[in-house]
C-alpha cells in the first residue's frame, strides 16, 4: 500500500500511580510503586479525516538514567521532559508518514533532549510513546490491525539516512514476509529479593496469587525465565543454586541472565560464568541458559570487546541501545543480540530486526530478544505483545502479570472492558480480570483488532493530567 501521510494535531499526557504487590529488585533500584505515562495523540491525514490514538508505558525510575545523584523523581521527570520535547516537535513536524515522523525527526529530537542532559535512552522514550500513539491512531482510521497494518508497510518504513548501515534494504519486504506469532512463551523474571521457597518469606502478601518462585512455576507452567544477578559472584552463586533447585525439577526449561549492568567488564561476568559452570548444582541451569543480557555497566558496555564471555554464551545489550546505531557498535565488539522493548521504540526494534536479517544472510547469528519494562495489564502490555507477535518471536519476559495485581488501581468497568475484548489475554478471577497464562504461555489471537493491539482505550478521566517537567531544575543542573 501506499503509505498514507498523517500530521499530528493534538495531544494529550496523563499519568496515574500504582503499588506492586510484591518488590521488585532489579540491579540498583528496588521497586514498590510507580506511575504510568499515557499519552494520548490526534492526527489528521491528508484527506481531512481525524482520529485519536493511545500509548501507555511506566514512568520508570533507574533504568534509562542510573546516576545515583539522581532521585527517583528526578528520573519521573526526565521522562516528562523527553514527552514534552517529542510532542512539541511532533506537533510542529506537518505531514509525513509514520516512519517519515520517527526517521525525520530523530535526530532533532536526540539534539534537544542532549541539550537538557537527557541520554538517548530518556530520549527514545519520548519518542517511542509518541510513535507509538500516531501508528494507533493511523491503524484506526484505517480499520486495521498492527499485524496487517505493519505488514502492509502502513508506516511507510524505506531507506533512510537516520539508518546508514543499511541502505538499500528491502524493509517493505521485510514487513510482508513477516508471519506474526499467535501465542507466545512468556519468560518469567525471578528479581533479586524474590522469595524463591516460603521459607524465604517472614510475612506472606496472603493475597491468593502466587508469590514465591516455588508457587510461580506450579500456577503458570512457564518453561522460559529469566534470572537476574547482582554482582556478587558468591551471593549469585548461591541464589542461582536454590533457584536451580526448583527449576530442575521441570523437564526441561531455558533461562536468560541478566546482569542490568552489574560488572565492570566483560571479564567480570565470565568469572560468574566460570563459578556457575565449576558448581555440580548448576549443570542443567547453565545448560538452560540462552544468552546473558547486558552485563558490564553502559559507560563501557560498548567501548570494551566481549571476547571473554561471548565464547560461552551470546551477550545481547538492553540498556546500551541508547543511541539508534548501538547494535551496530555492540556488533563490532562481539555482542550478538540487542532486545526489543516497546518503550525504546516500535520503529527501533524493527531497524534492528533488518540489520539482523541482513548480517544473518552474510553468515552472522544474530538476534532481537523481547525484554519488559514492566508492562501493566491494558494498552500497555498489548502493545508490547503487538511488537513482539510482529517479530515472530517465541518468548517475551513479562513481570507486570506478577508484581502488580492485574488492572489494580484502575476502575473496575475498564478492567471488564479489556477483558471482554480479550478474553483470550485475560482471565476473569475472584480478584478481577488479570493476564491469563497456561502452560507458560500467552494467546495474542485477539490482539488482531483495529489499531496498535487494543481497540479498548484506558479511562483517562480515571487519571492526573500529567505535571509539567520539573527538569533539569530538581537535579539543580
Amino acid at each position: 500500500m501506499t503509505a498514507p501521510r498523517f500530521a499530528v494535531t493534538a495531544i494529550e499526557r496523563r499519568e496515574w500511580p500504582f503499588a506492586l504487590r510484591l518488590p521488585f529488585r532489579f540491579g540498583v533500584i528496588t521497586v514498590t510503586q510507580g506511575r504510568q505515562a499515557v499519552l494520548r495523540l490526534r492526527i489528521r491525514d491528508e484527506r481531512g479525516r481525524e482520529g485519536w490514538g493511545v500509548a501507555a508505558e511506566s514512568l520508570a525510575a533507574k533504568w534509562f538514567d542510573k546516576d545515583p545523584a539522581l532521585s527517583d523523581a528526578d528520573n519521573e521527570h526526565q521522562l516528562r521532559r523527553s514527552l514534552e520535547l517529542a510532542g512539541d516537535a511532533a506537533l510542529a513536524a506537518g505531514m509525513n508518514t509514520g516512519f517519515g515522523h520517527f526517521a525525520d525527526g530523530y535526530a532533532d529530537h536526540v539534539a534537544a533532549c542532549g541539550r537538557e542532559a537527557l541520554n538517548p535512552l530518556v530520549a527514545s522514550y519520548g519518542r517511542a510513546l509518541v510513535d507509538r500513539a500516531a501508528l494507533d491512531a493511523l491503524l484506526k482510521l484505517h480499520g486495521v490491525s498492527f499485524l496487517a497494518g505493519m505488514r502492509a508497510n502502513i508506516g511507510g518504513m524505506a531507506p533512510h539516512a537516520v539508518v546508514p548501515d543499511l541502505p538499500g534494504f528491502d524493509f517493505a519486504g521485510m514487513l510482508a514476509a513477516q508471519v506474526p506469532a499467535r501465542r507466545i512463551h512468556a519468560r518469567h523474571t525471578v528479581g533479586l529479593v524474590d522469595p524463591i521457597t516460603a521459607a524465604d518469606q517472614a510475612v506472606r502478601v496472603g493475597d491468593g496469587l502466587p508469590e514465591t518462585l516455588e508457587e510461580v512455576a506450579t500456577t503458570y507452567g512457564h518453561r522460559y525465565w529469566k534470572l537476574k544477578v547482582a554482582g556478587d559472584v558468591p551471593a549469585d552463586i548461591e541464589r542461582l543454586c536454590r533457584i536451580a533447585a526448583v527449576l530442575d525439577r521441570q523437564h526441561g526449561y531455558h533461562a536468560s541472565l541478566d546482569g542490568n549492568e552489574q560488572y565492570a567488564d566483560a571479564e567480570g561476568a565470565a568469572a560468574l560464568w566460570a563459578a556457575m559452570q565449576a558448581e555440580p548444582r548448576l549443570a542443567q541451569l547453565c545448560a538452560s541458559i540462552l544468552y546473558i543480557e547486558q552485563p558490564v555497566k553502559r559507560a563501557r558496555a560498548l567501548e570494551t570487546g566481549m571476547a571473554a564471555l561471548a565464547a560461552s554464551r551470546p551477550v545481547i545489550i538492553d540498556e546500551s541501545d541508547g543511541a539508534l546505531d548501538a547494535f551496530v557498535q555492540a556488533k563490532a565488539l562481539g555482542y550478538a543480540g540487542v532486545s526489543s522493548k516497546s518503550c525504546k521504540g516500535v520503529w527501533r526494534s524493527l531497524i534492528n530486526m533488518a540489520r539482523c536479517r541482513a548480517w544473518n544472510a552474510a553468515g552472522g547469528q544474530y538476534f532481537l530478544s523481547g525484554e519488559d519494562l514492566t508492562t501493566l495489564a491494558g494498552v500497555c502490555v498489548q502493545q508490547d505483545l503487538a511488537l513482539v507477535a510482529l517479530l515472530g518471536l517465541g518468548h517475551v519476559e513479562r513481570n507486570g502479570h506478577h508484581f502488580i495485581d492485574g488492572f489494580a488501581g484502575r476502575p473496575k468497568a475498564e478492567a471488564v472492558r479489556f477483558l471482554e475484548a480479550h478474553p483470550d489475554l485475560y482471565a476473569d478471577t475472584p480478584r478481577g480480570p488479570r493476564l491469563r497464562i497456561l502452560h507458560g504461555v500467552l494467546e495474542l489471537g485477539s490482539l488482531a483488532v483495529p489499531g496498535l493491539g487494543a481497540a479498548e482505550e484506558p479511562d483517562h478521566a480515571a487519571m492526573e493530567p500529567m505535571p509539567r517537567a520539573a527538569w533539569p531544575a530538581t537535579a539543580g543542573r
